[in-house]
């Protein structure tokens, strides 16, 4: 009787898998440290190897990540005796074909404003915001308070009220002061300047007092308004303007906060 001959294993070093992940080496040797991600073995050398398995673990916590997810978070996840990395997949599969979906419209809205202001095809008032759902202001408003806690209820309910008498054109000039501060981030971007410079600063300070049309910002909840940008639904507002905005925004705001708010 033939013996099918067996697979061979896995034996992946830690710099062959960091360029497979996109990761650095420290990452996943901190991802060891902190019980998240342990290697298959490690070799007499000291050398970390990794099999299939901490090769699926590595994708499931890339996938947490980029949903938002705190590596806390994800530890705990991974660590209950019922997770099923199947339906793991599945839901990420789900999650992210419902932001492809609403980033497609977002993009066509983007599309159809660029020709709006050209005057080459004129668009209605409500087309402006399309994309722009009550669902996704829910699932924002969920997320603040998971993530901060009840007490942001408060923030939330005093930013409604100061918007509740808007008229589309309130909303129009708001969206328009913000897309400047966009594009001006942008550039700044473009031209190197650090997070923390001074030009970039004087253009936070005006991202600050855009803000205070709906809430006071403190230097706790600016600070976690940066962490928003990059990890929920609004990171879209800022990427549209470039793919890297977010997390510039967010360095520069949370120099912002530390020099500047109380």
């Amino acid at each position: 009787m033939m013996r099918t001959a067996e697979k061979p294993a896995m034996n992946y070093t830690v710099k062959q898998v960091a360029v497979m992940a996109g990761v650095s080496v420290r990452t996943l040797h901190f991802y060891d440290e902190a019980g998240l991600l342990k290697p298959a073995r490690v070799g007499a050398n000291g050398y970390r190897y990794y099999g299939e398995a901490e090769l699926l673990t590595l994708q499931q916590i890339r996938f947490y990540r980029e949903l938002g997810f705190e590596l806390k978070q994800i530890k705990r996840i991974l660590s209950r005796p019922d997770f099923d990395k199947i339906g793991a997949l599945e839901s990420h599969r789900k999650v992210l074909q419902k932001r492809l979906t609403d980033t497609r419209r977002l993009m066509e809205t983007i599309g159809k404003t660029i020709e709006h202001l050209k005057d080459k095809k004129k668009m209605k008032s409500q087309e402006l915001f399309a994309g722009f759902s009550p669902e996704q202001q829910t699932q924002h408003e969920r997320y603040l308070i998971d993530r901060f806690g009840e007490g942001m209820n408060e923030s939330i309910e005093q930013s409604k009220a100061r918007v509740k008498d808007w008229t589309r054109g309130d909303w129009e000039k708001s969206g328009t002061v913000f897309c400047e501060i966009c594009q001006d981030l942008v550039t700044a971007m473009q031209q190197k300047l650090p997070a923390e410079s001074a030009n970039v600063q004087k253009i936070i300070r005006r991202h600050h007092r855009w803000l205070t049309q709906f809430w006071t910002p403190t230097r706790e909840s600016y600070t976690g308004h940066s962490v928003l940008i990059t990890k929920s639904g609004l990171r879209n507002a800022y990427a549209t303007h470039h793919p890297h905005l977010p997390e510039f925004a967010a360095a520069a705001m949370k120099s912002f906060a530390e020099r500047e708010l109380s």
